[in-house]
C-alpha cells in the first residue's frame, strides 16, 4: 500500500489532473501527470488541500483507476491495483515530489505481471520526464 502522503484521494484532485494533466499511453497503461503550480501567486486552479510543496507532504500523490471495463470480478481488478502498488513503491523515490498522478489500467492489463508494469511505467514517467536521473 502507498502511504497515505502519497495517495490522491478526491475527486476534484482526478478531475483537475485529467483537465490539466499530461498523459503518455502504453500497452497496458495510460499515465496522467500534473505538476503543482508554485506556492505563490493566485489560487486560480491550484487544488485545495495537501500541496507536495509543503515539507509535511513529501513526495508526489498518485491515484490508481480500474474500471469495470478492465475486468468484472473486483478480486481481479485489487490484484491488478497491488500490482501496480508495488511497482511505484520501486519508482517512488525517483518521481518529481510536486507531481499529481493518475494511472488508468486498459482492459490488456489483465494479463500483465509486476515486471512488465515497473517497466512500462518507468518508460511512461521517462516520457513524460518527471523521473530524477531519467536519460
Amino acid at each position: 500500500m502507498l502511504p497515505k502522503h502519497n495517495r490522491l484521494r478526491r475527486s476534484r484532485d482526478f478531475s483537475a489532473v485529467y483537465r490539466q494533466g499530461r498523459k503518455a499511453v502504453s500497452a497496458h497503461l495510460v499515465v496522467r501527470v500534473w505538476a503543482l503550480p508554485a506556492q505563490s501567486g493566485p489560487a486560480g486552479d491550484r487544488p485545495a488541500g495537501p500541496s507536495p510543496h509543503n515539507a509535511s507532504q513529501p513526495g508526489p500523490q498518485i491515484g490508481i483507476v480500474v474500471s469495470l471495463k478492465v475486468h468484472k470480478r473486483a478480486v481481479v481488478r485489487n490484484r491488478l491495483k497491488r500490482r501496480v502498488r508495488a511497482a511505484l513503491r520501486t519508482l517512488l523515490p525517483r518521481l518529481h515530489p510536486a507531481l499529481w498522478v493518475v494511472i488508468n489500467l486498459r482492459p490488456e492489463a489483465t494479463q500483465c505481471e509486476y515486471g512488465e508494469f515497473l517497466r512500462e511505467l518507468e518508460q511512461l514517467f521517462t516520457t513524460l520526464e518527471v523521473l530524477h536521473g531519467h536519460s
